[in-house]
């Protein structure tokens, strides 16, 4: 296998509106107006593809690749980046915001202009403009499910099941619609609605489930939640927790909404994404844990559950795990 030095660019022709679709064929063009002759594009069509594209640029040499999606192709290439088996830390990824969750990209100060990121690129790579990031691993316990990786987000009950509405065989003209639509939010904003709506029908049926939460060890609740929402450090106004802890802080949070009432979920939902909810927590059931070590979930009676990773799903099986094992650079403004 060939050295691959230089910066490569992992691009997606599933993510973001479809005005978005129109910045590919842009990036490499404005990366050498700004004398950069180092830049490759490789454009794939599936979050497999640009995570098995990664595992061969890394293997063999390659240590800037940057990500042109939403969190899901991201967390394809950082995937790739542990595939190639070399040390992680000595990797620098940057995130070029062509998607339809772009948290990470937005924490990062990448603007949603490609000539504007690009140009943000260009300095962060002659200056090494990094942000340190803790990478947290997510392991069924129970299972054939091989672990997950990611650096933003993930979740459980209603954000668990967000990942199905908005990662689809239609995705790229369903996303790109809604995107164009309502907003680079109008995808997630449509899945968490269709998630709680299935939540709330799949527990009138089988009845709602009962959550052991176990963080560093210690059993901290046994009760039936709405939703889990973890997050790795601050993720800026789009998902208002853990405020000022950053990414590579070596801890995470979970959040959970307690099961109060299926005619609350609206206003808990609101409530939670506003940040208005921590003005009165218990009247809104809301609870925070901190995890230094490690965390696992896991329902009381056992069975199957879906788990968002980054805004991919994870089946797991009877518990899962969750913890930080290494860390990645970020390019950053």
């Amino acid at each position: 296998m060939g050295e691959k030095p230089g910066v490569h660019v992992i691009a997606t022709t599933i993510s973001g509106s479809i005005k978005d679709w129109g910045k590919v064929e842009r990036i490499v063009p404005l990366f050498r107006q700004h004398g950069r002759e180092d830049v490759e594009l490789h454009v794939v069509d599936s979050h497999a593809a640009a995570r098995r594209q990664t595992r061969d640029l890394v293997a063999g040499g390659c240590r800037q690749v940057i990500s042109a999606g939403g969190s899901g192709t991201f967390n394809a290439v950082l995937e790739g980046c542990i595939d190639a088996g070399v040390e992680l830390g000595g990797v620098s990824l940057g995130f070029l915001r062509k998607g339809s969750a772009d948290l990470i990209g937005k924490v990062l100060g990448m603007p949603d202009d490609i000539e504007a990121a690009v140009e943000v690129f260009v300095r962060s790579l002659a200056t090494g403009s990094t942000v340190r990031c803790d990478v947290i691993r997510a392991r069924s316990e129970g299972g054939d499910a091989p672990p997950r990786h990611f650096v933003g987000y993930g979740g459980a009950e209603i954000f668990g099941r967000v990942p199905h509405y908005t990662e689809n065989r239609f995705i790229k003209y369903y996303k790109g619609v809604l995107s164009q639509l309502f907003g680079d939010l109008g995808p997630f904003t449509v899945g968490i609605t269709l998630a709680a709506l299935d939540t709330l029908l799949r527990g009138a049926v089988d009845g709602r489930t009962v959550w052991k939460v176990t963080v560093d060890g210690e059993e901290r609740a046994r009760r039936r939640y709405q939703a889990l929402i973890l997050v790795n450090g601050d993720l800026g106004k789009d998902l208002p927790f853990a405020h000022d802890v950053p990414l590579g802080s070596g801890d995470f949070h979970l959040f959970g909404l307690r099961d109060i009432g299926a005619l609350k979920i609206p206003e808990q939902l609101r409530r939670g994404f506003d940040g208005s909810i921590e003005d009165d927590p218990e009247r809104w059931g809301f609870e925070h844990y901190r995890v230094g070590e490690s965390l696992e979930l896991a329902p009381v009676n056992g069975g199957a559950f879906p788990v968002n990773v980054d805004g991919s799903t994870l089946r797991c099986h009877g518990a899962v795990s969750f913890g930080i094992v290494d860390h990645v650079q970020l390019m950053a403004r």
